[in-house]
């Protein structure tokens, strides 16, 4: 009996014994990741799918603009394949229009600040050495400009800005003759005389300048902007802003050599 119940009964199973191999491969070997199949779409069924969606190019019409549509006309040319035409060549020049409009005005809105800052620090200025001070900061900073020079033609008794002033019969002042003759400005590269007179010892050191002729009643000189960038000022770019900053200048020039007299 005692040998039947020990036969019934379970024989306990043994414990799996997991090889380090086994358990450092299931934790260590990656996935591998299938790559995805790429599904291509034949033009069999772009075109059951735009047959069961008559309604596709109403919803997204942009794309005809993209589109080469054929129209039945033999070798005529088809009119309206060619009106199509017509109107994507005016779109995409009118949309580069619009793009330099864009330019334009943020161009415009750039010298409208500038034209801010530099009124603001004329008005500041309460001596003609404040005007050559707060010149050069404002057109150093927003104008991005290297060199500042202010030449006023007269006599002057003001011992601390001598240097700013020239007698109307100097010499100096002949390589500025067109200049002052045409009162126009004139942009480009300086001569060598023409930079020494108005920079001084860092004459070599300007590539391009704008000379600005200061010509009104109580009031003629020369204005100077230099750059160590030789295209920073062209023969080509406009004279316009530079006139009008000339004109700002003189006229905040003029009240304060009024009240030195």
């Amino acid at each position: 009996m005692s040998e039947e119940l020990e036969k019934t009964e379970k024989k306990p199973r043994k414990p799996r014994v997991v090889k380090p191999k086994e358990t450092v491969e299931k934790i260590v070997k990656p996935k591998v990741v299938r790559a995805k199949k790429t599904v291509e779409i034949s033009s069999s069924q772009v075109a059951d799918f735009l047959k069961s969606h008559p309604d596709f190019f109403i919803e997204h019409v942009n794309l005809l603009e993209h589109l080469t549509i054929p129209h039945p006309s033999g070798v005529a040319v088809s009119l309206i394949s060619k009106q199509l035409e017509l109107f994507r060549t005016r779109s995409q020049e009118m949309e580069n229009q619009l793009l330099e409009l864009i330019e334009i005005a943020r161009g415009n809105d750039a010298a409208v600040t500038r034209m801010h800052k530099l009124n603001l620090a004329l008005l500041d200025a309460m001596t003609l050495e404040e005007v050559v001070t707060n010149l050069n900061i404002v057109l150093s900073e927003y104008f991005l400009t290297d060199f500042v020079a202010i030449r006023l033609i007269q006599e002057s008794h003001l011992t601390n800005l001598a240097n700013i002033f020239v007698s109307p019969n100097s010499n100096e002042l002949k390589p500025f003759e067109n200049e002052l003759l045409t009162g126009r400005p004139t942009c480009g590269k300086p001569t060598l005389t023409q930079a020494r007179m108005l920079f001084g010892f860092q004459a070599k050191d300007v590539k391009s300048c704008a000379i600005v002729p200061l010509l009104f009643t109580e009031l003629e000189g020369l204005l100077a902007i230099g750059s160590r960038d030789e295209n920073r000022f062209h023969a080509s770019m406009g004279h316009l802003f530079l006139t009008q900053m000339s004109e700002v200048i003189a006229t905040r020039l003029i009240t304060l050599l009024q009240q030195d007299r």
